[in-house]
């Protein structure tokens, strides 16, 4: 049974259940890209503010980063 509130742009007639489904999906996908597009922004953000923050510490050797945080 096609859904009545639902109404194809094109022919302004009835989705069926399954077109319904079908673009529901395709927004949640969309919700989710943004979402972690987001993300993305609000740490490229928070990376901006740390680096305008620090800007004139003196930059830390990769090799006594590692040293100090025992990694390797």
């Amino acid at each position: 049974m096609p859904s009545k509130r639902m109404l194809s742009k094109i022919e302004r007639k009835p989705m069926s259940d399954a077109a319904v489904l079908e673009k529901v999906e395709t927004l949640a996908k969309t919700v989710e890209r943004l979402k972690e597009r987001i993300e993305d922004l609000e740490d490229l953000r928070d990376l901006q503010a740390a680096v305008a923050e620090n800007g004139n510490e003196p930059l830390i050797p990769w090799e006594q980063v590692k040293s100090e945080l025992e990694i390797d």
